[in-house]
């Protein structure tokens, strides 16, 4: 049985922060075989400055973004390194790196040397604002890729103020996913033509492409999308959460006139059931909804309202109670991995569900460093070589 669509697929990740290695653990748990190219001990941080190997172990066996990985460590500021890693490339299929632009040109690790070797190489960069344009060179974080690409000046209140969301968008979403997309289709691409590409991932784009249905009524008609305003983002009380008795919050997503009349009558306003889009009314409807709700738990909502028919409802959930929520746990979204020195690590689940070639979580995250010599015999590279590799420091 075959571990995944993407079984045979070889893939070199030279990334470090959180794009490139959610980039990677997708087409990992998609089957392809990744190895993680690490730089040396003494160039990685640690929030402490010196943490034990037993606890980098640790970490690294809960991090799902390591999950279904080999690790190596390679000085590729060293040439005797950057000779392993182009030996590594020949018999692989996609290179994804997340440097600066122009860090890998220095490196002697770019696209056009990569490409020398292997001219069947996909070889994917992902930077905050990609490889061209005038903020190429700039530094930045999700925040300030949401703020460029367009996402952040529509989350908010109404009030204007921008309200700052974890880092899903830019760079799980914008970033890690639009890249792993992009890597499978230019290997649909490479199956007719033979031939690799590169592929320029800005975390910026990313967001604007986000943002395609908004941007399609601003080219449209000049409606400007701003936050708390709007009926996708907190301006209208169909659309909209609301806090319940024990502080908790329920979401409620009644669109259609339908829902609305339904969770109207649900929750005894059937009065405002007729007046959903009645801009004059919000205020009033907003205000007995905020009462009525506030009247029972969140959980007493919940059970109630999700046994009526056709009402868009759930609740606000932290990370804690999505663990146990029993859909989540049905659709296999919180699994148990593996064992880790005899205690079970738990993480995430795998989205995509493939009724043929399914994905899976077949190893933890190593130890850096933990598969240097076998990935370097496995590419050819001499045992005797290998351990020059390791006596000059090139590699760990």
């Amino acid at each position: 049985m075959a571990t995944g669509p993407l079984e045979g697929i070889k893939i070199i990740d030279l990334t470090r922060m959180a794009p490139g290695p959610f980039c990677t653990m997708m087409l990992g748990d998609m089957g392809a075989s990744v190895v993680k190219v690490e730089a040396p001990p003494s160039s990685r941080i640690s929030s402490s400055g010196k943490t034990p190997e037993e606890e980098i172990a640790r970490i690294s066996a809960w991090n799902p973004l390591n999950r279904n990985k080999r690790s190596i460590i390679l000085d590729l500021k060293m040439e005797e390194a950057r000779r392993a890693f182009y030996e590594i490339c020949k018999e692989s299929d996609v290179v994804v790196e997340g440097f600066r632009p122009g860090v890998v040109d220095r490196l002697g690790c770019d696209y056009e040397t990569i490409n020398r070797i292997n001219e069947s190489i996909v070889y994917c960069s992902i930077s905050g604002y990609g490889q061209t344009g005038p903020y190429r060179d700039l530094v930045g974080h999700d925040i300030n890729y949401i703020a460029i690409g367009g996402a952040l000046g529509i989350i908010g209140s109404s009030d204007g103020t921008p309200a700052i969301p974890y880092n899903i968008i830019a760079d799980f979403a914008a970033g890690g996913m639009h890249a792993a997309f992009s890597i499978v289709a230019a290997l649909v691409s490479r199956s007719s033509t033979g031939k690799g590409q590169s592929i320029d991932i800005s975390m910026s784009d990313g967001v604007s492409y986000l943002l395609a249905d908004s941007t399609g009524q601003y080219f449209r008609d000049g409606t400007v999308a701003q936050p708390g305003i709007m009926t996708l983002n907190g301006g209208v009380p169909y659309y909209n959460v609301f806090r319940c008795l024990d502080g908790k919050y329920i979401s409620i997503g009644c669109i259609e006139t339908w829902f609305w009349e339904n969770l109207c009558k649900a929750i005894g306003l059937g009065t405002f059931g007729e007046v959903q889009f009645d801009k004059d009314k919000y205020e009033d409807i907003f205000h007995a909804m905020r009462s009525r709700f506030a009247t029972r738990t969140r959980e007493e909502w919940w059970i109630e309202l999700s046994s009526v028919e056709d009402i868009a409802v759930a609740p606000v959930l932290d990370i804690s109670e999505v663990e146990t929520d029993p859909h989540v746990k049905q659709r296999n979204m919180v699994v148990d991995a593996g064992i880790f020195e005899g205690e079970v690590v738990r993480q995430i689940g795998i989205g995509p569900k493939f009724s043929k070639t399914p994905g899976s979580i077949r190893s933890l995250g190593r130890i850096p460093g933990e598969d240097t010599f076998d990935v370097l015999s496995e590419s050819g590279i001499s045992k005797s070589d290998i351990e020059k590799l390791f006596q000059s420091g090139a590699a760990h």
